[in-house]
């Protein structure tokens, strides 16, 4: 479906297969520009890091955590943040420290701002994790507000608030993607806020966690969904949710930058 959509270029948020390779061994496939970041999923159950390793080694350049992704002649750059992160606050667990090794907080941010210094400052800049930061709110339906335990708090990564905050004093970020957080909240307490614009600093804020990605609407018919973003002349200027039915046509629609 992703090559019939011909987006310019894909990005996963992560939690692709609890550690198993076959999703990774798809989007090791994948011909069009891609970046992806791991989740807390897919670090595995094996704490000597194996898992963890043989998706980072089958993906290559692909994998964006605490890196980066550019591609030629496509003209926006990102920046992964830190991977497998299961949100609230900063926490490495034993396979990310067996790959990775014992980073600090301070030493991630470090390590997600130099990666920004590499890219090139004139084009837009995403910023691609699977949590998404502190500070954008503690209430059940904020974008990553915890919705399975009382109380509501601000789940999200504080290396990530403190490198954006780093980064934004000397180049512009644009989009912040994430996942992790699913849209529907639990209990059925109904949907999560998913986008949001903080227009004092410029910066866009998308949770694409759709979970499941895929499902029948009250018709029957089986939907795909991805988030969509386009820019022109180096700004954001769309933004949706939208599910795909199997014939790749555009069944629904949820804008969001309005």
């Amino acid at each position: 479906m992703v090559h019939a959509l011909n987006p310019d270029a894909i990005l996963f948020v992560g939690d692709l297969d609890d550690g198993q390779i076959r999703i990774a061994k798809i989007i090791n496939d994948l011909s069009i520009p891609t970046g992806i970041i791991l989740g807390n999923h897919d670090k595995g159950i094996d704490t000597s890091g194996h898992q963890l390793k043989s998706q980072l080694d089958l993906l290559g350049d692909k994998d964006c955590g605490w890196g980066n992704c550019s591609w030629e002649n496509l003209l926006i750059s990102v920046v992964g943040a830190r991977p497998c992160s299961a949100g609230g606050g900063y926490y490495l667990s034993e396979q990310v420290k067996s790959v990775y090794g014992h980073i600090s907080i301070e030493e991630s941010v470090d390590i997600i701002v130099n990666a920004s210094r590499k890219l090139p400052s004139k084009l837009p800049l995403i910023i691609l994790a699977h949590s998404g930061p502190t500070g954008l709110g503690s209430e059940v339906s904020s974008l990553c507000g915890r919705d399975w335990k009382a109380p509501s708090i601000d789940w999200g990564d504080k290396d990530l608030e403190l490198s954006i905050d780093k980064i934004k004093k000397e180049r512009s970020v644009d989009l912040v993607v994430f996942g992790h957080m699913h849209h529907e909240l639990r209990r059925g307490r109904g949907i999560r806020d998913t986008f949001y614009i903080d227009s004092t600093r410029g910066i866009a804020y998308l949770n694409a966690a759709c979970v499941p990605r895929k499902g029948i609407d009250s018709n029957g018919t089986l939907l795909t969904h991805f988030s969509w973003v386009e820019f022109f002349n180096g700004k954001l200027m769309h933004a949706s949710h939208r599910w795909y039915r199997d014939d790749f046509s555009l069944a629904y629609k949820e804008d969001l930058l309005n």
